[in-house]
């Protein structure tokens, strides 16, 4: 069993139908059977592509912080690490490009095009090519984040997830960190001088070196920035800070301020890298 995990991890960077590749979640025509708590038929928006295809089918692999190559698929996360983000297994390639689904990694490990590793889910059964061309249209159509309940105009503007996440034990070191926010940023006014990575070199996180990184925020998805090491990280514990006075939303309220009353908030997130890439 931990031989057949480390070979998914090795061909997965965006593995789907829970890696195992047994079927489980199709029907005998490689259709998505509705788990997970889906309603009605498989349409192209990302909230039902989330609800037919990602929580059912991918997520006993892809979640939490083992999941291959960082890729959480749950419906917290998974939007946030497909839509404008780099492919791992081929960096030159997002995972979703919105408006084309033939440059988009998801669509190519789908349909077995993709020139890294294997078709997905690995070894088969594989989606039928309807779903496909569901998950296709919705790239075409732009590759939306479907609004959920709420107005986002109501929400504050606060840290709505990072990857890796605070506390996590990686079991290798990333190539890249993300952070995205519950509302869109304001992008002139991010400061990379403000964004901070480091080793911890003493175990109360007293003493660390400072490492230098790059960032940039995510077209397709104005909620999420990405931060990328200059150097690869060497199994230990990180921190990586982003300063407060470095992020607003379009508004211009500071993160963590609501309707303008509260105390401005950074990031701060530790975690541990067991090895190496």
């Amino acid at each position: 069993m931990r031989r057949r995990r480390q070979h998914v991890a090795g061909l997965a960077a965006l593995a789907l139908a829970g890696c195992a590749g047994n079927g489980e979640g199709l029907d005998a025509g490689g259709r998505p059977v509705g788990e997970g708590g889906a309603d009605g038929p498989l349409v192209a928006t990302f909230e039902s592509i989330q609800a037919h295809v990602f929580t059912p089918l991918c997520t006993g692999c892809h979640a939490g912080a083992t999941a291959p190559q960082g890729l959480r698929l749950d419906a917290t996360s998974s939007y946030d690490l497909l839509v404008g983000i780099a492919s791992n297994e081929a960096p030159g390639v997002q995972r979703v490009q919105p408006g084309d689904p033939d440059r988009s990694y998801l669509v190519q490990k789908l349909q077995g095009s993709a020139a890294v590793g294997a078709r997905m889910p690995l070894g088969g059964p594989y989606l039928d090519q309807a779903t496909i061309d569901v998950i296709r249209q919705w790239i075409t159509d732009g590759a939306a984040r479907t609004a959920s309940a709420g107005s986002v105009a109501t929400q504050s503007f606060a840290l709505a997830q990072a990857s890796p996440a605070n506390g996590d034990t990686l079991p290798t070191a990333p190539r890249q960190l993300l952070v995205s926010f519950t509302r869109d940023l304001d992008t002139t006014r991010l400061d990379a001088s403000s964004v901070h990575l480091a080793q911890v070199v003493e175990p109360d996180a007293s003493t660390t070196r400072p490492l230098g990184v790059s960032m940039h925020a995510v077209v397709a998805n104005p909620r999420a920035l990405v931060v990328t090491p200059r150097s690869a990280l060497a199994p230990g514990r990180y921190v990586l800070q982003i300063d407060a006075h470095a992020l607003a939303d379009l508004d211009g309220r500071p993160l963590g301020v609501n309707a303008g009353a509260g105390t401005p908030s950074g990031v701060r997130i530790v975690f541990d890298v067991e090895g190496a890439q």
